[in-house]
């Protein structure tokens, strides 16, 4: 098997590099060396509006560390069960009212309205009349 020229060899390693090398977002010398001459697109300014509403110091909360005191207090035992005696006055009215509502749902259907008989049309009899087809 011949061996292919150093020259070729290079220039194909150099473009797989390069593929390979494309799939990272942000490496890619073709762009790199583009805006380097002035040939690439040309990066706008931002905004005067968009710098403004931009902090300044982006401070992200640290992730692993304890955080340093709670905003508010803890309650205490006293406030607790005042609490619990709030949510069980607040359980029984609910419950009174759901027991009254079920109450007034148990009244049974009414009677259905008796009609007089109607006697003024007269009645009609049967007639076996056979038809022919």
């Amino acid at each position: 098997m011949r061996m292919k020229p150093f020259p070729i060899r290079c220039a194909s390693a150099v473009a797989v590099t390069m593929l390979v090398a494309g799939c990272n977002g942000g490496f890619n010398p073709v762009r790199d060396v583009a805006a380097a001459v002035g040939a690439g697109p040309q990066t706008a300014a931002s905004q005067d509006f968009v710098v403004q509403s931009r902090p300044t110091n982006l401070d992200y909360m640290p992730i692993g560390t304890a955080v340093q005191g709670r905003p508010t207090a803890a309650r205490t035992a006293d406030e607790i069960k005042a609490a619990e005696a709030e949510l069980d006055a607040l359980r029984a009215r609910n419950e009174a009212a759901g027991a009254a509502a079920a109450t007034l749902g148990n009244t049974p259907p009414p009677e259905p309205v008796k009609l007089p008989a109607n006697t003024s049309q007269p009645t009609r009899q049967k007639t076996n009349s056979k038809r022919t087809p």
